[in-house]
């Protein structure tokens, strides 16, 4: 029964809403509606991937409760005999957890492997294209390149670390043992770079002497905005990892 190897199968059906599967089929299925309804409230992760997985869970024990009743069993004994096979919920729900972690973390690694490096581009394009005063370089203080040049690299490395996370949860999940703490270090590196980035963006700002029109210019404005949007995305992102990761979601 492929309950018992939730932690290496992927739903593939569309998301149960509590009504039949096919036109016509039968719509009295409650021992396995309300082993269905329990795993779903066990499992916590993103939406339609979990629904998914419940929705597969539930295909899979109609499937084996109709080839049961085939041969020979009365319906409800049928579904009772699949849901036994199966799995009890506390038994296959770890492994359908791991899967919904690991699909967290893969969302938290695209965030940033997709936004952080996009954020650097953006600014350096902002700084580019804002008129400056040339005294106005000449005002900032000697450690305003450095440190400018430090969260370039950082928001860069960060955008790596990001694309390796992404394949290592990817392609390479299967080569890693627990891929669940990948995205846990990864939701953990997140809160620990923040506020470091956060002092790194002040003191430039600090050290910018706020160039005379740069509050009121629109593209700065704009990338302000879209720089906290990142920021509290991903903050949300790396919280729903930790969340999802707290223990050791252990395939049974």
């Amino acid at each position: 029964m492929r309950g018992r190897r939730a932690g290496v199968m992927m739903g593939a059906g569309h998301p149960w809403d509590g009504g039949p599967r096919e036109q016509g089929e039968q719509v009295d299925a409650g021992v396995i509606d309300d082993y269905v309804a329990e795993l779903g409230r066990t499992l916590r992760g993103p939406r339609g991937l979990r629904l998914d997985l419940v929705a597969e869970a539930r295909d899979s024990l109609l499937d084996a409760a109709e080839a049961l009743e085939d041969g020979g069993l009365e319906r409800a004994e049928a579904e009772r005999a699949a849901v036994e096979e199966f799995g009890a919920v506390h038994e296959i729900a770890p492994g359908y957890q791991e899967e919904l972690s690991v699909a967290a973390g893969r969302r938290l690694a695209a965030l940033l492997f997709l936004a952080v490096p996009l954020t650097a581009v953006m600014w350096t394009l902002i700084w580019k294209l804002f008129p400056t005063a040339p005294v106005a370089y000449d005002a900032r203080p000697g450690w305003f390149v450095p440190v400018a040049r430090a969260v370039d690299v950082t928001q860069m490395a960060i955008g790596m670390l990001g694309a390796l996370a992404l394949l290592a949860l990817g392609r390479g999940r299967r080569r890693i043992r627990r891929p669940w703490l990948v995205a846990r270090a990864l939701a953990l590196f997140v809160w620990a770079m923040m506020p470091v980035m956060l002092v790194m963006c002040w003191a430039l700002m600090y050290g910018s002497n706020r160039p005379a029109g740069f509050s009121d210019y629109p593209p700065g404005l704009a990338a302000s905005a879209v720089s906290y949007g990142f920021w509290g995305l991903q903050l949300y992102c790396a919280t729903r990892c930790l969340s999802l990761t707290r223990g050791r979601p252990a395939a049974a």
